[in-house]
């Protein structure tokens, strides 16, 4: 018999009864009862009873032992008493008397316990995170993304892909997020960057003569926080594809997500082919380019239903109205039946502290002599013929509410998409059990940057603009510049953004006048995108590709709220790994080295 086990903890069945079997693995619970001491045993695998009598000579030392230690144990399978079997886990009809037994590894007193999994301080988690993944639902989230990331591996090859390796030292690259840099002991003075994405390599790889890439490739960037973003670092399935249209991209990818979704979807559908939305179609729906189509309403823009006080009575949305703004209606089905007043006033509330916001318009819908009114300032005075209107244009009804974001039209939309949202969650309107996707597409290539009063691109700059150099040369203002639409697409699960994509720009004179339009010289292209510039010089075929977010993937499929529940070791929020204590302080001699010298942080910046 093999030294430490001759099944796993989930191995054992009613057929195995009779047989000796070695057992190692965790001690997951101990339960003390007159007559016996009971062990649920957790490896890898699962869980099988252990039963020790008194009469074992080292039935003391099995008393003592403590939770989480590593024990292995040899005995006799045997059958449970029929009103003592275990329907919850899969060796629930048998238990092993124990005739042996050792303790491996001895457990300190937990500073986290991982039966039941209770709720614990986040810090402790992460500080002791090898002890957070012997939790069940972890556990599982981890061993679902490797075979996700399996999946997918296999779909990409079977699709005809390739897949590929690229570096890790990089140059540093002036647009998106911030480069971790890495400095050079060979070459003092100088940084590497890691990738914040394979973008300009995958791209070279395509102009190198190869037809379809793909990688589980790591990305690093700078950025803080957030619950589906972990700062540091993340992974993505990168694409690239030679001689190809937008669809073919689609074509190649979206069976490869619907089959990974369907593969693990759990009981739950997954909603084929994915519809394609505009992008400016999306925001004036959904009020973002992230939509969540489970949700069963859509925004109205109302605008011109408020520009004249003398049939709304209501100043407010007329003066916005007249002065550019947009009034954004969000409908509530069913609100005003089914909700008090606070429901509304506690939406205006989390408007104005969580979206800081001047607040939310509202208005409960009710029936009075066979009409539709309202009680609140928004649409109390409306003239009735007018109010019909408007709640025609919304298709909404007595019994509903509504309400109303305004503003500048990019900001009401914005806070509309967010109040949709919300809206939803807290009727419980969202639709449950099901995946629906959707592709974002024609995102205008440039957006106005406020700040620096220019315009700037607004999504990848190396995508192929809609029209080629003929639409650049003929957007000779800022106006034009705006109205331009790349080839570039997102796609969106559950309002998640999985991924974006792009059709390249892979000729270099519409590269030039690309970024000219966005205010960077020849010389600068030259030398910050040399490699890709120098390359597209000497023949680079159309090319495309697309880089679904493999943390993401997971998320969903495991149905958690944080991408931390589906990464075996995460940083914290502020980017601190608490469990190798680092980012940390490094000896002198290392920063010599590297011909480093630090400075004092100033804390007031």
């Amino acid at each position: 018999m093999h030294d430490y086990r001759s099944h796993t903890c989930n191995e054992l069945r009613s057929d195995h009864v009779g047989e000796t079997a070695r057992l190692s693995g965790w001690v997951h619970r101990k339960r003390e009862h007159a007559n016996a001491l009971f062990i649920d045993l957790r490896d890898h695998y699962g869980l099988t009873q252990v039963v020790i009598y008194p009469t074992a000579d080292f039935y003391e030392t099995a008393k003592r032992v403590t939770a989480e230690s590593v024990i292995t144990v040899t005995g006799d399978v045997l059958a449970r008493d029929a009103d003592a079997k275990n329907a919850e886990i899969e060796t629930g009809d048998i238990e092993v008397r124990a005739m042996e037994f050792i303790v491996e590894s001895a457990a300190d007193p937990l500073p986290l316990p991982v039966f039941g999994e209770p709720d614990y301080p986040e810090d402790i988690r992460l500080t002791h995170r090898y002890l957070d993944l012997r939790r069940e639902t972890l556990h599982k989230n981890i061993l679902l993304r490797g075979q996700v990331v399996n999946s997918l591996r296999s779909r990409m090859i079977d699709q005809g892909f390739t897949e590929f390796q690229t570096p890790i030292l990089t140059a540093s690259s002036p647009e998106g997020a911030r480069d971790f840099l890495v400095p050079s002991r060979l070459n003092p003075g100088k940084f590497y960057a890691l990738p914040q994405a394979p973008q300009q390599f995958k791209q070279l790889i395509m102009v190198a003569g190869f037809d379809r890439y793909f990688q589980i490739a790591p990305c690093f960037r700078d950025e803080d926080a957030r619950a589906d973003r972990s700062p540091g670092e993340f992974y993505q399935l990168d694409v690239e594809m030679s001689f190809v249209t937008q669809e073919d991209v689609f074509s190649a990818i979206e069976p490869v997500m619907a089959g990974v979704f369907e593969e693990f979807a759990d009981g739950r559908t997954v909603e084929t082919p994915f519809p394609r939305i505009p992008y400016l179609e999306s925001m004036e729906k959904y009020g973002t380019d992230k939509p969540d189509l489970r949700i069963p309403f859509e925004l109205s823009d109302v605008s011109e239903f408020f520009t004249d006080e003398s049939k709304t009575g209501f100043g407010i949305f007329a003066k916005i109205t007249k002065g550019g703004g947009k009034v954004i209606a969000i409908p509530a089905p069913g609100a005003t039946d089914s909700q008090s007043r606070k429901f509304f006033d506690s939406l205006d509330k989390w408007a104005k502290k969580e979206m800081q916001a001047p607040g939310l318009g509202y208005a409960r819908l009710r029936e009075e002599d066979g009409k539709v009114v309202s009680p609140d300032p928004a649409l109390k005075n409306f003239d009735p013929d007018h109010l019909a209107a408007l709640l025609g244009h919304m298709g909404l009804k007595a019994g509903d509410g509504v309400f109303f974001s305004a503003g500048k039209p990019l900001d009401a939309a914005k806070l509309a998409g967010h109040a949709r949202n919300k809206v939803a969650a807290d009727l419980d309107l969202i639709e449950d059990g099901i995946f629906k996707f959707c592709w974002i597409v024609d995102f205008p290539m440039y957006e106005w940057d406020e700040d620096a009063k220019k315009v700037e691109f607004s999504h990848n700059p190396f995508s192929m603009p809609q029209g080629g150099m003929a639409a650049l040369q003929a957007a000779d203002t800022v106006e034009k510049q705006l109205d331009l639409l790349a080839w570039q697409y997102d796609i969106v699960c559950n309002g998640v953004e999985l991924s974006s994509g792009a059709i390249r720009n892979h000729k270099p004179e519409i590269m030039y006048k690309a970024f000219e339009l966005a205010g960077y010289t020849k010389d600068v292209v030259d030398t910050e995108f040399a490699g890709m510039i120098n390359a597209f010089k000497y023949g680079a075929p159309p090319h495309g590709g697309i880089a679904p977010g493999v943390d993401r993937i997971v998320m969903l499929l495991a149905g958690v709220d944080t991408i931390r529940d589906v990464i075996l070791f995460p940083m914290n929020g502020q980017a601190q790994d608490l469990m190798m204590n680092a980012p940390a302080e490094v000896d002198a001699a290392l920063l010599k080295e590297l011909h480093l010298k630090l400075v004092p942080v100033d804390k007031d910046t």
